[in-house]
């Protein structure tokens, strides 16, 4: 029996998992030719490696382990964080993408207990990309939305150049260019089909409205555009031609 004040070892997650793998009629050793635990049922060879915390060396030392066979877990103690957490989530995204098991050791008053969270099983990746086909796309729309680079890829704690604030920026150079529009004289000039949505939410209050329907650039929108020289000067530079208001 483990309390919390006790440290977890390596050796502590070993019974209950070898317990277990005897209980579904395999042969189970510890400290196989480097290997934590092999068991054997048949022609069918199964390995486990153990450890305190799930670390890249223990991922490294089950990948190498699948040159021997494909059923190949990784044993850790239970995490005390949540297993719903996003956190959690993208660590079994990994394990599941390496086809590795996962088994989680968890010890409570009546004695150390298993389970397995993740089998060993081929990644299927298309079924993946078709999942997240939808976030994919959202990339896609949002390259298509900028006209430019204006980000430092790996910057930290800094705002980023979005396809949004972008738009909002287009609009914002040709209310001041062209004096007050509707959105409907805003998306003739090239704005898009946000053009209402931005207008309306007015998100960085750049926009004040003139009368129903018609918007212009307020004094906070023209001092802001100042801090955007490279992107107002590209809209600029496009001369659009002048809408019908």
């Amino acid at each position: 029996m483990k309390n919390n004040k006790d440290k977890i070892l390596e050796i502590d997650l070993y019974k209950p998992i070898q317990k277990y793998f005897t209980n579904k009629g395999y042969e189970v050793h510890g400290e196989v030719k480097h290997c934590d635990l092999a068991a054997i049922k048949g022609e069918e060879l199964l390995i486990v490696e153990l450890k305190r915390n799930l670390t890249v060396e223990l991922l490294i030392q089950a990948a190498k382990r699948q040159r021997l066979t494909d059923l190949v877990y990784i044993a850790i103690p239970k995490p005390k964080y949540s297993l719903y957490s996003r956190k959690w989530q993208d660590i079994c995204h990994l394990i599941r993408r390496l086809e590795l098991g996962l088994i989680l050791v968890s010890f409570q008053k009546n004695g150390a207990k298993m389970e397995v969270s993740i089998p060993p099983a081929p990644f299927d990746r298309l079924k993946s990309m078709k999942r997240n086909k939808k976030r994919s796309n959202a990339i896609i729309k949002e390259i298509q939305g900028r006209n430019g680079d204006y980000n430092i890829g790996g910057s930290n704690k800094t705002k980023i150049m979005t396809a949004y604030k972008e738009n909002c920026i287009q609009i914002a150079c040709y209310l001041e260019h062209f004096g007050p529009l509707s959105p409907k004289a805003l998306k003739q000039v090239g704005t898009g089909e946000r053009t209402q949505s931005i207008l309306s939410k007015n998100y960085y209050g750049w926009f004040e409205k003139v009368q129903r329907g018609v918007y212009k650039i307020s004094g906070k929108g023209k001092k802001e555009l100042s801090l955007f020289p490279q992107i107002v000067k590209y809209y600029n530079d496009l001369e659009p031609k002048t809408p019908f208001k």
